[in-house]
């Protein structure tokens, strides 16, 4: 294979078309601080690196676990992988995302000083999820906690880790706009895994979305999304959140295209677009939620 090609998988292994999943958090968070005057940018620009990071650890992680263990084979409908290919030593991937944890507890050094023990317990739980995502002797993934942990660590411990780090401590409207992120970047990887039903059931990948079948997984991916847009109307409406939080409502004619894919198509080539089109939806939800609380 060229180096071109090489360089493409390379690109792959990354998964660009989800890291919104890990600005969006930091994103919302930073806006909820600026909301209550705490807004830092220092500290939300290393926020950021630390959480692109952990993003990509876990993806390379994923790509080399999911490899060895044989979830990733030639049946596989999703895009090619780089330790799948043959053309990249799946050894490579794995240092790459050991080498990306590294960088994360190098910006997270930063964090801790600022924050305290506190960011130190957050950071580490989060570089060991990223670490067990695919790999160690409980590959969470492969136990049906990949949606758990993906809800967990680009939901509530983003938001509210960057919330924390600007301000000191935490609000009820900054709990609410963490479940909204979360259950959206949730519903990322409910497409991933909906795609994926068939052959992670033959490699033994017990994803909840093998555990319920392929209907329950839809129904997941309707409920993730109806979480992610509901609870801002409700927070709204509850006076926990400000009335421009409802902008993100705006973001809800996107999450059309993708939703008819997961309900009614099963081939690779619709619900890789799909994935790529939620999490559209999500950074632009995030972009209109984080403009609605400054404005």
């Amino acid at each position: 294979m060229s180096s071109a090609g090489r360089a493409a998988l390379w690109v792959s292994a990354l998964r660009p078309r989800t890291l919104p999943a890990s600005l969006v958090p930091v994103m919302v968070g930073s806006a909820v601080a600026a909301h209550r005057g705490g807004f830092d940018a220092g500290v939300a620009g290393l926020a950021l690196g630390a959480a692109i990071f952990l993003q990509i650890a876990t993806n390379l992680v994923n790509d080399w676990g999911d490899h060895v263990r044989g979830a990733d084979d030639d049946a596989r409908i999703g895009p090619a992988r780089a330790s799948q290919s043959g053309a990249v030593d799946p050894r490579h991937v794995a240092m790459a995302g050991v080498t990306a944890l590294l960088g994360a507890a190098v910006v997270g050094a930063f964090l801790i000083a600022r924050g305290g023990w506190p960011i130190f317990w957050i950071g580490l739980a989060s570089m060991v999820a990223a670490a067990a995502y695919t790999a160690g002797p409980f590959p969470l993934a492969y136990h049906g906690l990949g949606e758990v942990f993906v809800f967990l660590f680009f939901g509530p411990v983003a938001v509210l880790g960057t919330e924390y780090l600007q301000v000191g401590d935490l609000s009820a409207g900054g709990v609410l706009c963490s479940v909204a992120v979360g259950a959206l970047a949730t519903a990322i990887m409910l497409v991933n895994n909906v795609r994926d039903v068939d052959g992670d059931a033959r490699a033994g990948k017990r994803t909840i979305v093998v555990r319920l079948g392929r209907a329950g997984g839809r129904a997941l991916y309707v409920a993730a999304l109806g979480v992610g847009f509901g609870i801002i109307v409700w927070g709204a409406a509850a006076g926990v959140l400000p009335t421009g939080a409802l902008l993100a409502g705006l973001a809800l004619p996107l999450a059309w295209a993708p939703l008819r894919a997961v309900l009614g198509r099963t081939d690779g080539p619709a619900l890789n677009e799909a994935l790529a089109a939620t999490a559209r939806v999500e950074l632009v939800f995030g972009l209109l939620l984080a403009a609605g609380l400054l404005s």
